[in-house]
């Protein structure tokens, strides 16, 4: 450190060798254990609770939200933070497992360190047994694309034991069919822009149902026609609150007050003239984002058009791509613009609420997830799980590989691995035989998590897997005993596993690499 004070300037810090890789270690280690306990489908939720000024509390079990919503000042501990984020944007789910891999190998490397052995070596002997492992997986997995009854199966199955572990557990049945039936209606488009989740509290969880078309969260305007068949809808941008003056607001001098109303005459032809030319472009509907005041509406009205005021952002954009039709905001060739359509725009009660329903959208394939629930907590929750299981399905319909569940890849790479350690010479086996301990700290989580005896059904299942390779059997955690996966139906997507395995070994690898820790001090203001 003494060499190097006259280098960096006042404020900064550096940390060496052995001091800068034990932060990274600790770091990585915390994080990787803050949301081991969520994993499997017996983890434990968290709750977090922001400092801001509206305390918002949310409670969840997703490893992305929790560590998106921590803030950790270790740089290790934000390459792990990372990873679960590329995780979730990836391919939806096994954002916990990702993070606890990772930690684990992090933990493990920590030991062979401190046994001298070059981190290099480390990562050499990682890199070897994770292509080895995916070897493995790929060779584990299955398709059965072409036979459509069996595909749908697989798809059930791989919903349900996505929701094992999220809230939704209880009515997983229920909201696995929901989830494959929207999924199936792209069509393998995968453009899950389509299926539109709305969120209503009161009821139970189980009342949620999929709906075929399109809700928009929105009430009908007074005068206006409650129902259209065959609708020919516009959806526009556009400010429509002009009729009222808005000139008490300016400076404006005039020689008297006469002078005032011809300025707001002026602006209600202003108006008349667009909303005329709104109405010849042969419409029957029309939905703008911003807000319609009085007089435009009443002219709406007059002229039996539904106009339906400051749809939310999101949802325009989303109503857009659903009926087919362009977001407008200039009216002045209607012969260019393209209008959407549908078959029946009707009002809809759900629970208190009225809703807006578009039914027989030009996009076939739209629907909507209309979601119930006691709590705006227990809502966002449902949400998030929804969203996990229909990410995870739309990677399968796209690669429709599938692999057990329960800890059964782990158990199997793990030993493929431990074979390949005891054939190589030097010190890269020690790193070999950490990768697939690591590799078999997943499973044991799972039954730590329920309260299981993790040593002994981990020692079950590396006999069952050592005795038989093609044996079935990962974790049973209802029954607290190892069990055949192809039984039970607990089945996940190659995708996901996949990406794991990638993911965490890249995420160690770089932090293995690390030797020095620089921190720099903020440049002072004069």
């Amino acid at each position: 450190m003494s060499q190097q004070s006259g280098i960096l300037s006042q404020g900064a810090t550096e940390e060496r060798g052995e001091n800068a890789r034990m932060a990274s270690f600790v770091g990585a280690v915390a994080v990787a254990d803050l949301v081991k306990s969520t994993l499997g489908p017996k983890g434990m939720d968290k709750i977090l609770q922001s400092m801001s000024r509206g305390q918002e509390v949310t409670i969840t079990n997703d490893g992305a939200t929790i560590l998106k919503s921590i803030y950790v000042d270790n740089p290790a501990a934000k390459v792990l933070v990372d990873i679960s984020k590329v995780q979730d944007d990836e391919v939806g789910d096994g954002t916990t497992s990702v993070v606890v891999f990772a930690g684990e190998l992090l933990r493990e490397a920590e030991l062979l360190v401190n046994q001298k052995v070059h981190p290099m070596t480390i990562i050499a002997g990682y890199r070897e047994a994770c292509d080895c492992a995916r070897g493995v997986l790929e060779t584990g997995a299955f398709n059965h694309q072409s036979d459509a009854e069996q595909f749908r199966q697989d798809l059930l199955n791989i919903a349900k034991t996505t929701l094992s572990s999220k809230i939704l557990t209880v009515d997983k049945e229920h909201f696995a069919n929901l989830a494959v039936d929207a999924i199936m209606r792209l069509k393998g488009s995968g453009n899950l822009e389509a299926i539109h989740i709305i969120k209503k509290t009161g009821g139970t969880l189980h009342e949620s149902f999929l709906d075929e078309g399109f809700i928009l969260d929105k009430k009908i305007g007074v005068g206006q026609p409650k129902r259209i068949e065959n609708a020919r809808i516009l959806v526009a941008n556009t400010p429509m609150d002009t009729d009222k003056i808005k000139i008490y607001g300016a400076r404006v001098r005039v020689d008297s007050m006469a002078k005032v109303a011809e300025i707001e005459a002026a602006e209600k032809d202003k108006m008349r003239a667009k909303v005329r030319s709104i109405i010849d472009h042969g419409i029957n509907c029309f939905v703008n984002r911003q807000l319609i005041y009085n007089l435009p509406e009443e002219m709406f009205a007059d002229a039996g058009v539904m106009a339906i005021e400051h749809a939310d952002f999101d949802g325009i954009e989303r109503l857009a791509l659903v009926l087919g039709g362009e977001i407008v905001s200039t009216f002045d060739n209607p012969s260019e613009v393209k209008l959407g359509s549908c078959k029946l725009i009707e009002e809809i009660m759900i629970g208190e609420d009225r809703l807006i329903h578009f039914s027989g959208v030009a996009l076939g394939e739209a629907c909507t997830i209309v979601l119930r629930g006691a709590s705006t907590h227990i809502l966002d929750e449902a949400e998030r799980s929804l969203h996990d299981a229909l990410c995870v399905l739309k990677e399968t319909v796209a690669d429709a590989r599938v692999v057990y569940g329960g800890g059964w890849p782990e158990i199997r790479m793990a030993k493929a691995v431990e074979e390949l350690a005891s054939r190589t010479p030097g010190k890269k086996a020690l790193a070999m035989e950490a990768f697939a301990r690591a590799l078999r700290a997943l499973p044991a989580t799972i039954c730590d998590n329920a309260g299981l005896d993790s040593a002994e059904i981990v020692a079950n299942l590396k006999a069952a897997h050592g005795a038989d390779s093609s044996s079935r059997m990962g974790v049973d955690v209802v029954r607290g005993e190892a069990g055949d996966m192809k039984e039970l139906g607990i089945y996940e997507s190659f995708r996901v596993r996949q990406q794991v395995l990638l993911s965490g070994t890249e995420a160690s690898e770089i932090i293995l690499r690390v030797d020095d820790l620089i921190k720099c001090a903020p440049r002072q203001r004069g």
